[in-house]
């Protein structure tokens, strides 16, 4: 699994506008941590890609390996160098926006996606690829009721914004001063695309856009899988148990920058210090994984998980054994 590259601040003392480094670590399929490289603060995510693929096939002398990684980090012009890549296998998801022209196309039917909660589709869009589409019913009743809410909040502060303008006779605002203050209410719960503004000198007025509502609410709980692997090594429901795992590599990264091990802050000026620093965080973190493995009863996890991984529900929640509970 590749995690994306994360960006983070070299901290040389509390002051903000410092110099940041980008550093990216590469795990198991069990999320225990295999490497770790430091790039400049300038390099962005996909493209630390192509190194990864080197470290991989020259580095680790593998000659077959299946790289997981999310939808910012392994994106067509990453997957493309992929392919130049025979031993290198891939698995990455769509866009949401891949996702509506699926559904468009009338190559995705979300009827027969909801009865049957997983199903492997193509589509000309993604030559020689395997799609595995997913429908979770609760995940779309949680993103409806949140967007429901997030739309009565912003509509709230919205007339709430339009009584404070019809009130100010002394001095009427400006359109500007009004649309500043509205642009910032309609941004703030990130639900500008789902309303109109109308504003003038001293009145504001809005609508919402329930075609936009309704076309997003038809993306509510469908997720497409896509990845390079043939049916013979690869089913559809160990695809998507493939894709989930990087809440592994998620966790790992945690570890690093969270209270476990405090990447931050990191007290060196010259590159090759920097990259020591970030070196022994992995280290550490690679000692912390085995530990935590070893000390399974002693910190309650869940015993059976590596069992139950390849056998549970992959498009589900998941779910604490009846030992963890």
């Amino acid at each position: 699994m590749l995690r994306r590259s994360i960006r983070r601040r070299k901290t040389v003392t509390h002051k903000t506008g410092l110099p940041i480094i980008v550093y990216g670590t590469l795990t198991d399929a069990d999320g225990r941590p295999v490497a770790v490289r430091v790039y400049p603060g300038n390099t962005g995510d996909p493209k630390t890609v192509p190194d990864q693929v080197e470290a991989l096939t020259k580095r680790f002398g593998l000659s077959r390996v299946v790289l997981v990684g999310d939808r910012g980090m392994l994106m067509h012009t990453q997957i493309d160098v992929l392919k130049r890549h025979p031993g290198l296998g891939w698995i990455s998801a769509l866009r949401s926006g891949s996702i509506r022209r699926l559904l468009a196309d009338g190559h995705l039917v979300k009827v027969d996606l909801e009865a049957e909660r997983l199903a492997e589709i193509s589509s000309p869009e993604f030559p020689g690829e395997r799609l595995v589409a997913c429908y979770n019913s609760v995940l779309a009743e949680q993103r409806r009721v949140k967007r429901q809410d997030l739309l009565a909040a912003t509509q709230a502060e919205l007339e709430t914004l339009a009584a404070s303008v019809k009130r100010a006779a002394d001095r009427p605002e400006t359109a500007a001063e009004i649309g500043v203050r509205a642009g910032q209410i309609v941004n703030h719960y990130k639900m500008a695309k789902h309303f109109t503004l109308m504003i003038g000198d001293g009145s504001l007025d809005w609508a919402r856009k329930p075609d936009e509502i309704t076309r997003e609410e038809l993306l509510d709980g469908i997720d497409v899988v896509r990845t390079s692997e043939p049916p013979e090594r690869l089913s559809a429901a160990d695809g998507v148990r493939s894709s989930k795992r990087l809440a592994l590599v998620e966790q790992a990264f945690r570890c690093l920058k969270g209270i476990d091990l405090l990447v931050r802050p990191i007290h060196h000026c010259t590159a090759e210090r920097v990259r020591a620093h970030i070196l022994l965080c992995l280290l550490a973190s690679y000692v912390e994984w085995h530990l935590r493995e070893v000390w399974e009863p002693l910190l309650f996890e869940d015993e059976g998980l590596s069992e139950a991984r390849p056998r549970r529900d992959p498009v589900a929640a998941a779910k604490a054994s009846e030992s963890a509970r």
